[in-house]
């Protein structure tokens, strides 16, 4: 039986990858995950049908073990924006540092494992055609991106020490409708694609079973055409959560140029190895009903534009 370490087994996409996995029915699964109560609620409902470590992707003596001992690594932890691009420290030593520690070690340890890592579609940066983007397309990152340009370096560590690996560079998931999941570094009218975190996790489980053609290269990872709309539509739907509607929001929250999104071009590419894609917006819009009524008993309407202002004061920022 192939054994398969995730780490940040707790987050939106980790949650969907161990689902699959199990699933499948033919792997012995490790969870790797920081403890706080957050992750421990979340891994508690799979903790008799896997291993759960608690430990920091920076810690050699809890990575070399967990490498010596595992056939491949679905690596997902790290930090997200908006705190990413606030702690430039914390992103580095754990986006980059985490991603570092790893490959050492599978290079030092386990040369054969193989490695899968979940990148991001932010690496592209600010683009004049946001219509074509490829993996080809030149990165353009504002200085102040520092989960992107993280990224960027880890997929270059990654390139040169190690002799197998897929990068997936992920579109903007969609999850949970908190505005701590919303982008703020994106404008409303632009043109974006996005991707369930269902299908999201799917597809690193389905590169399991397809690990020679996918060898040694990087893939856009989205929901295709039938995830994509301006983002101002997305947040209509998202708003409505909160029985808000736009007019609520200001565009100063907002960046003036567009550091996340668009349209990719190549993006049928890796859904035509996998077929991994089985949503669509019309049926994530539907999941967020579930959270409508739980979040205005939560969240009074009077309070909802500044806890949304909150966090996207803390992504611009820098921007």
């Amino acid at each position: 039986m192939k054994k398969i370490l995730v780490t940040g087994a707790g987050g939106t996409v980790g949650l969907q990858v161990i689902r699959f996995l199990l699933s499948e029915g033919k792997y012995e699964i490790t969870a790797l995950e920081i403890k706080n109560k957050h992750v421990y609620k979340r891994l508690k409902q799979f903790r008799k049908r896997i291993n759960i470590v608690y430990g920091d992707v920076n810690d050699s003596a809890i990575i070399d073990a967990l490498v010596k001992d595992h056939d491949v690594i679905i690596h997902l932890a790290g930090v997200l924006p908006p705190l990413a691009n606030v702690r430039e420290d914390l992103c580095r030593e754990i986006d980059y540092g985490g991603t570092k520690t790893i490959v050492d070690a599978i290079k030092d340890y386990n040369p054969d494992c193989y490695f899968l890592y979940s990148s991001s579609s932010s690496v592209y940066g600010v683009q004049e055609n946001y219509e074509n983007i490829t993996v080809k397309t030149k990165s353009n990152l504002d200085e102040y991106d520092f989960f992107s340009k993280c990224k960027l370096d880890s997929e270059n560590y990654i390139k040169d020490n190690l002799k197998h690996y897929t990068i997936f560079r992920l579109a903007y998931v969609l999850g949970d409708p908190g505005p701590e999941n919303l982008i703020y570094n994106i404008t409303p009218n632009s043109n974006c694609e996005l991707l369930s975190s269902e299908d999201a996790g799917y597809a690193f489980v389905a590169a399991l079973d397809n690990e020679k053609t996918l060898n040694k290269k990087t893939f856009n990872v989205s929901g295709g055409e039938k995830f994509r709309t301006k983002y101002k539509n997305y947040l209509v739907h998202v708003f409505q959560t909160y029985g808000l509607s736009l007019k609520f929001l200001s565009a100063y929250l907002f960046a003036e140029k567009n550091y996340y999104g668009g349209y990719y071009k190549d993006g049928d590419k890796l859904e035509e190895i996998l077929h991994f894609r089985s949503k669509n917006l019309d049926v994530y819009y539907s999941t967020l009903l579930k959270y409508k009524y739980k979040i205005s008993r939560i969240i009074p309407r009077f309070l909802a534009l500044p806890f949304i202002s909150y966090y996207s004061g803390h992504s611009k920022k820098r921007l």
